[in-house]
């Protein structure tokens, strides 16, 4: 049987992924002949041919595809490995590297931010607001906040909440003085942001049906919820998003009525495999929880205990 020679194997999952040797190349920061070395001698030592060559493309065929399934998830965790020899190598001047949503970081991250630095001065947050699915072992990412139900290969995700976020409908405070407690009917002529069927959806709940047509719509939550602190529209949000404008008064609530999406719309903290353990990334899986609880008990008090008024014994 041949041996497999493993230097060989990063250039080709990249010529695999690529189908092309000159992106390949620039992928692996290699010239263009030594990637085209490296697959030839892999071919040569196995003693068969892993690509088919179609002009300037070169597509697996049966065996590479084979030999691709089998060698990946080996790579991947080597991967991994290296990512997290480096990351405990960093000694005392740590940072967490972190991807996430332009809206999460903006709404709800940053006010927070001095509390993590209290709690954390040794370690630095970098964070990445992106609206992208960033590939966090080839971006050199620790870790990312993602919404959706995945799951994201090669990556371990834990669910930040247990139960499904509540969507609110908010204003304005100029908006709120006239329109706190109005009917569905009432805020369905208003100016409305945002998407039309989570308004659909939030209309239905109420049991009134109406065709929705935004005044304006957004890419980033971040960005509708600012547009409706300066009154431009109302908004349906995520609670926690609109946490801190409700908590202070630029946003107010107009209805008790809210909406649960299901687990698409979770927050997960994603994060490789191979730093499950590493310390920076326990504490900001710690961190979160917390400041996450924290947020959710300010929005949503437990209600006061009763205390009862003991009564005075008769005088004898």
């Amino acid at each position: 049987m041949a041996r497999l020679p493993l230097q060989t194997l990063p250039a080709f999952r990249a010529v695999a992924k690529s189908q092309n040797l000159r992106a390949a190349a620039e992928t692996l920061h290699l010239t263009h002949s030594a990637v085209s070395q490296q697959i030839r001698g892999l071919e040569e030592q196995l003693g068969f041919t892993l690509f088919d060559r179609r002009g300037r493309r070169v597509v697996l065929n049966a065996a590479g595809q084979a030999l691709l399934r089998s060698v990946e998830p080996a790579l991947a965790q080597l991967d991994e490995g290296v990512q997290a020899a480096a990351a405990a190598a960093s000694g005392a001047a740590q940072r967490l590297r972190v991807t996430m949503l332009p809206s999460f970081a903006n709404r709800w991250l940053l006010p927070r931010m001095t509390r993590w630095r209290e709690r954390h001065p040794e370690l630095a947050l970098e964070i990445d607001a992106t609206p992208q699915l960033v590939d966090l072992q080839r971006e050199g990412f620790h870790a990312a906040l993602r919404q959706g139900i995945g799951p994201w290969p090669g990556l371990t995700a834990e669910r930040l909440f247990d139960k499904p976020m509540p969507f609110v409908v908010v204003g304005s405070a100029i908006a709120a003085q006239r329109l706190r407690g109005a009917t569905p009917d009432v805020l369905a002529r208003e100016p409305l942001l945002g998407d039309s069927d989570v308004w659909e959806t939030w209309f239905a709940a109420a049991g009134l049906r109406t065709r929705v047509t935004p005044v304006a719509n957004f890419n980033d939550a971040g960005l509708m919820l600012q547009a409706a602190e300066q009154n431009l529209g109302l908004a349906v949000s995520r609670e926690l998003l609109a946490a801190d404008a409700l908590s202070s008064g630029r946003l107010v609530q107009l209805s008790p009525l809210t909406i649960e999406f299901e687990a698409a719309y979770a927050y997960h903290l994603v994060y490789p495999t191979a730093l499950r353990d590493w310390a920076p990334v326990n504490a900001l899986r710690l961190w979160l929880r917390e400041e996450l609880e924290l947020s959710m008990l300010a929005l949503h008090p437990p209600p006061a205990k009763k205390v009862r008024a003991r009564t005075k014994p008769a005088s004898r």
